[in-house]
């Protein structure tokens, strides 16, 4: 059963701990299951008498402890504060507790339903990695996506260390495509931690976040105000809270510009590829195809931003490095972002 059903069935009062986007789609799924939800409470820092989400009134966690001998708690925002986590390890020891899986794009849910619809592509994708540790971080996963619950998400953890000192080979890569680049904070890491590095194509498509990252000025890094995607044009973005873009959602828009990677290096080697690109992996690959091909380069493709992305990625990339090792790592996070597919050359 997974969390949903069990959320439906339960008798237990269900509280939200947090607001926003993440508690919005919490409470779009409970209108799917008919789940009532009992309140929504935020962190003491955050709490202001008479504030309201969603018609409800935003309380604190002590008031539902008075109002309640037990009810369920539901974390509804993401994050990878330390003391964050950890007052939501001290509620956890106290209360039931889960983190829902809900997409960071689209609207498909990993229940039941879909991983019996998809269970063959994802033990095909899962059988696809290279290492046990992969594969243990992947059961995990799918795991922690049914259930919510923390114990599968902390199983799923590595530390990054471990991805720069033994899968990574950083002395061969001279050059780099950064998709995704943000204000530059990758491009920054590359230049730290590959000391034959020359040259970074960073690729970032949001307007505030390029002017961030043009403020650089380590020459190697060569700002290019477009995404990464299929093909070049013009796409109408709605500019969201948070770290990116989304498509065709309604709110505040803007006209951003894409292109594929292929025709910005323009045939030029690259060694490395880094694709975050906030739901458009897929589209930026195959704008990738040619240089990957010419090049075989290593690659990192993030796989948390859409439900599908965690098994129909791996097999696409498969297929396209059939002779590159896949190694899935994720970093410390509530709920399961920073899923990464480090995609190696096998003679590196």
């Amino acid at each position: 059963m997974d969390l949903w059903k069990y959320l439906k069935n339960t008798d237990k009062p269900i509280v939200i701990y947090g607001m926003g986007n993440g508690a919005d789609k919490i409470l779009s799924v409970f209108d799917h299951y008919g789940i009532k939800c009992a309140g929504i409470f935020a962190s003491d820092d955050f709490y202001r008498p008479g504030k309201c989400f969603q018609g409800m009134a935003v309380e604190r966690y002590s008031d539902f402890c008075s109002r309640y001998e037990d009810f369920i708690v539901l974390v509804s925002f993401a994050t990878s504060i330390a003391e964050v986590r950890e007052n939501i390890l001290r509620i956890a020891a106290e209360r039931e507790l889960y983190a829902p899986c809900v997409p960071v794009y689209g609207d498909t849910l990993f229940n039941d339903e879909y991983y019996e619809e998809h269970k063959a592509d994802i033990l095909c994708a899962r059988e696809l990695l290279y290492d046990e540790r992969s594969k243990e971080i992947f059961d995990n996963i799918i795991s922690y996506r049914l259930s919510g619950k923390l114990e599968y998400l902390f199983g799923a953890e590595s530390d990054p260390c471990e991805v720069w000192e033994d899968i990574l080979d950083v002395q061969k890569y001279v050059s780099i495509a950064d998709c995704g680049a943000y204000t530059g904070d990758t491009a920054a890491e590359f230049i730290q931690k590959c000391p034959n590095v020359k040259r970074i194509y960073a690729l970032e498509p949001d307007p505030k976040n390029f002017k961030k990252l043009t403020a650089n000025e380590d020459e190697r890094i060569i700002p290019i105000n477009k995404g990464a995607w299929d093909k070049a044009e013009s796409v109408e973005f709605n500019m969201g809270a948070g770290r990116g873009a989304a498509q065709g959602k309604k709110g505040k828009t803007v006209m951003l510009d894409f292109d594929t990677l292929d025709n910005v290096t323009d045939g030029e080697a690259i060694d490395y590829i880094k694709y975050d690109v906030e739901g458009a992996e897929l589209k930026a690959l195959t704008g990738s195809e040619e240089t990957i091909k010419k090049h075989s380069p290593d690659l990192l493709v993030s796989l948390y931003h859409r439900t599908e992305d965690i098994f129909e990625l791996v097999m696409y990339v498969h297929r396209l490095c059939p002779c590159h090792r896949l190694y899935l790592r994720r970093f410390s996070y509530i709920p399961d972002w920073d899923i990464n597919l480090y995609v190696i050359k096998e003679d590196s």
